[in-house]
């Protein structure tokens, strides 16, 4: 079966049309035409080679939304026409200490959409049947692909560190990933605070769901907020100081960093005097996007999104690295 795609030849090279071979379906996949397909800064990290493992051809692409075309024989739980969406990773081992504990995503041999394989910028791609998440008829096609990398990114740490709905939580960096964990907390019922470098955001950040908004452009801002926050996800890829942000931890609080940040430098007798931790996570396993996608129906969340056509990607790769995007883009299939 052949794939039409746009794919990059070398490290930072604009996309091209280009054409491959799937080859043979196995018993646990599923294949997919694409509708939708979201933009990820990670998708920019793998077009430049940034992280060292992209091997080209490049196709990117890994929030995708579309309506599986065919099924492998062992697949009981998907049907043809059912629209689902795919994100980061596209196989697992499931038997390793990891899969069988539930950490799918933290399997050691597993497989990701754009890591030595093609992704989404395409008319067709493939998974394991395990990785294509059957949509809600309730979600919004349209919005629904940056859930499945962006959103499950920023709402795995509220799972992973027990977050209550009393709780105070802060997020650094309000772009693609930062508006969508806004609109998780406030659903959430959390006190929410918002530390962005662009002030023309707050009436926006305000909408999503942020009580507070912080300039932290002027590091004197934060600390009036010394021991406020039960957690803070950080979503920028950029290095903040550190210390100045673990300050504003509350006792046992945790410093979550989900952004490709470089390197973390910190102080460490404020995190032992007070018992304060920094840690970061990887998207999540199929249980979380599950509960995720529950989540987003129950409360119609999804994120503000640009459209363009598939056949318009490098405009929008341009939109997105002159940090333009508003605030996450997506990619609607328009190859025939």
């Amino acid at each position: 079966m052949k794939v039409q795609a746009f794919a990059a030849t070398k490290p930072g090279s604009k996309l091209k049309p280009f054409e491959y071979e799937l080859g043979p379906l196995k018993p646990d996949e599923v294949d997919i035409d694409i509708e939708y397909c979201g933009i990820c800064h990670s998708d920019l990290h793998m077009l430049k080679n940034e992280w060292g493992i992209t091997k080209y051809p490049f196709v990117p692409g890994h929030e995708i939304i579309g309506k599986i075309s065919a099924v492998g024989k062992m697949v009981t739980h998907l049907k043809t026409g059912q629209r689902v969406g795919v994100g980061w990773r596209s196989r697992s081992c499931q038997t390793c200490e990891q899969c069988l504990s539930g950490y799918h995503n933290r399997c050691f041999t597993g497989e990701d959409v754009i890591v030595s394989r093609h992704g989404g910028f395409g008319n067709k791609v493939r998974c394991q049947a395990l990785w294509a998440f059957p949509l809600p008829d309730k979600l919004d096609i349209k919005t629904a692909g940056p859930l499945f990398c962006g959103g499950i990114t920023v709402f795995s740490p509220i799972i992973q560190n027990g977050i209550k709905a009393t709780d105070h939580v802060g997020v650094v960096g309000i772009g693609g990933l930062g508006h969508m964990a806004l609109l998780f907390l406030k659903a959430w019922g959390c006190e929410v605070t918002a530390f962005s470098t662009n002030p023309k955001k707050e009436k926006e950040v305000r909408k999503f769901g942020a009580h507070h908004f912080i300039n932290s452009n002027n590091l004197d801002n934060l600390s009036s907020l010394t021991n406020k926050f039960n957690l803070i996800i950080v979503t920028a890829n950029v290095e903040i100081d550190w210390d100045a942000y673990i300050n504003t931890l509350a006792p046992g609080g945790r410093l979550h960093i989900v952004g490709a940040v470089p390197q973390v430098r910190a102080t460490m007798s404020p995190l032992i005097s007070h018992e304060r931790s920094i840690g970061g996570s990887p998207t999540g396993g199929p249980a979380v996007i599950l509960s995720m996608l529950g989540f987003c129906t129950r409360h119609q969340i999804g994120p503000l999104v640009e459209e363009y056509p598939l056949s318009k990607v490098n405009e929008a790769l341009e939109h997105l690295e002159a940090g333009k995007a508003r605030y996450r883009i997506i990619l609607r299939n328009d190859l025939t």
